[in-house]
């Protein structure tokens, strides 16, 4: 069996080597971290989205 080696703070360990508690909260690191990619790549895209309609209210308003 492969083990998942984790580093924290430049030190290396073994993920199955951490106690039931330590593998826990090692999951609720990594999971937080993903929904903090998500919460930024859909920040980006609301942001974006935002903007356009700012553009297209500018764009409107000059046809005028």
């Amino acid at each position: 069996n492969k083990k998942t080696p984790i580093t924290i703070d430049d030190k290396e360990y073994l993920f199955e080597d951490l106690t039931g508690e330590q593998q826990v909260i090692v999951n609720h690191i990594s999971d937080l971290q993903r929904k903090i990619h998500s919460s930024e790549f859909n920040l980006q895209q609301l942001s974006f989205g935002k903007e356009a309609f700012i553009n297209a209210l500018k764009e409107s308003l000059e046809s005028e």
